[in-house]
């Protein structure tokens, strides 16, 4: 299916700050937009703050002069919305409201030609009720685009039980001809990205009620472990924290309270308190002027080990063993279940048990577990956590050795798959459910969240690396460890573990 041609114009019904960058985006790529709002001043202040944009953007040089001033002139303000009816997309940016939505949806419905498209950027409201209203439910269909629009590459074609799939395939070739990253999604509680993006916030927020770690441990060893570009508190500040427990619970309603989606109370005290994040100037961190930024915990320098004995596979963390290597410490290899030996202690990668349970299943007082990390060739923190047995020698040779090849280890405590490899198991996870339940497919799932949440690496791409069997057993450990449906494997990711599959190829 075609895209919509340049020469076809698009309108945008709904003149705030989503509105105005995707009239943008589509008077970028040669559209005259017709935009209108209820209010004339918010249309004027739309156009306003796209020219300013572009006016910013040319003067460093990221477009000439010309072409702003082309985009700019396709873009018409329509005070009447009858002056919206040449339009072949309609795309509606108001509040989130079924009833407002719903109403716009009615009368441009009997304003636009038969063949034109209706489309709604709502970012949590059902495709499928908001189609219900409309004569021809069939021509609705979901363009989420994300904030800012301008920006953000990714935009979910989400389609209602109604929607035609010719309309959905016209849809994502005209956000494709637009410059962006547009992915298939099924309407459902949340849609795709923000669904499979709930337990990067809920393992955090889990972590922190449970006192294993604070607030800036959490946020660094996710950012520079993790390889996540902002922490999980640190973006809920970013968005508020009353918007993000409002999706949180908005997601969990929907689901029939399945405690997948469970909300913390931690982040509803923070709301009832008025402590919003960076818009109120504190939330889980204080952002006033001169608030000084906690820092992560570390743990102390020691020497480093004169040896280290390699006891069968590292796994996904096998790149350590060459910066052992390069820092010049001897490695001895032999066999075993894959360890880092080293006097009065014994590292291993976290596989979702406690570092207590795995010490007394294998009567090694002295064990200590690391974390998972994106890149454990590069990486400049992890997190650690020693037995309860542990005699305060291990977790000194641990730091002994992390330190030696420039690592700085967060000491946390001994919680079920630390930090970094509980959330992208649960990332994993919830993207395989996604898959399982028709929501997208799994390139579909690891797009959305790299060009929508800008991860490094796709949840479900993350896995194979990890190993799909590794990732399972994390998950069961972690069920077996909280008793809770939580943390149940999606049958899918269980079946392709089991049969050595992929989900890529």
């Amino acid at each position: 299916m075609a895209a919509l041609a340049p020469s076809i114009p698009i309108a945008v019904v709904g003149a705030g700050t989503m509105g105005a960058g995707i009239a943008q985006v589509a008077a970028s790529a040669g559209h005259t937009v017709l935009i209108h709002d209820s209010r004339a001043e918010a249309t004027a202040r739309a156009l306003q703050s796209v020219a300013l944009a572009l006016e910013r953007a040319s003067a460093k040089g990221r477009i000439s002069r010309d072409d702003a001033a082309g985009i700019v002139g396709r873009l018409v303000r329509s005070d009447d919305l009858a002056m919206l009816s040449p339009a072949g997309l309609v795309i509606e940016a108001v509040s989130e409201d079924m009833a407002v939505k719903t109403a716009i949806l009615v009368e441009l419905e009997r304003l636009v030609a038969a063949d034109a498209i209706l489309a709604s950027n709502t970012s949590s409201l059902s495709i499928t009720a908001l189609g219900s209203a409309l004569e021809r439910p069939e021509r609705l269909v979901g363009m989420h685009f994300f904030n800012p629009a301008p920006v953000m590459p990714l935009v979910e074609v989400i389609s209602g039980l109604a929607t035609d799939r010719a309309v959905a395939e016209r849809t994502f070739d005209t956000a494709a001809a637009w410059g962006k990253s547009p992915v298939h999604v099924k309407s459902t509680p949340g849609f795709l990205a923000n669904r499979v993006a709930r337990p990067f916030y809920g393992e955090a927020l889990r972590t922190l009620e449970e006192g294993a770690a604070d607030i800036a441990t959490i946020d660094a060893v996710m950012r520079e472990s993790g390889g996540f570009p902002m922490g999980p508190f640190e973006l809920i500040d970013l968005v508020g924290v009353d918007v993000n427990w409002a999706v949180t619970n908005a997601v969990h309603d929907a689901y029939f309270q399945d405690t997948r989606f469970k909300p913390f109370l931690i982040q509803g005290e923070l709301v009832a308190a008025g402590r919003l994040g960076r818009k109120s100037g504190r939330g889980f961190y204080h952002h006033g002027t001169g608030a000084e930024r906690p820092l992560p915990r570390s743990a102390p320098e020691a020497p480093a080990p004169v040896r280290v004995t390699l006891e069968g596979d590292l796994g996904p963390a096998q790149p350590l063993v060459q910066r052992i290597e390069l820092a010049g410490i001897p490695v001895r290899r032999l066999p075993g279940e894959g360890a880092l030996v080293i006097e009065g202690a014994r590292l291993a990668l976290t596989d979702g048990r406690s570092a207590t349970e795995r010490a007394a299943a294998a009567g090694v007082p002295g064990l200590v577990l690391f974390d998972l990390v994106l890149d454990y060739g590069a990486v400049g923190r992890l997190a650690v956590a020693a037995a309860d047995q542990a005699p305060p020698t291990a977790t000194a040779a641990a730091a002994g050795l992390f330190h030696a090849l420039r690592v700085v280890p967060s000491p946390v405590d001994d919680i079920p798959g630390l930090i970094v490899m509980r959330t992208v198991a649960m990332l994993a996870n919830f993207a395989a459910d996604a898959v399982h339940n028709g929501i997208a497919d799994a390139q579909g799932v690891d797009t959305a969240m790299r060009k929508g949440m800008n991860y490094r690496r796709g949840p479900l791409a993350w896995a194979e690396a990890i190993g799909l069997p590794l990732v399972v057993r994390v998950l069961d450990n972690l069920a077996r460890a909280y008793g809770e449906e939580r943390y149940r494997a999606s049958p899918l990711l269980r079946r392709r573990a089991a049969a050595g599959a992929r989900f890529h190829g």
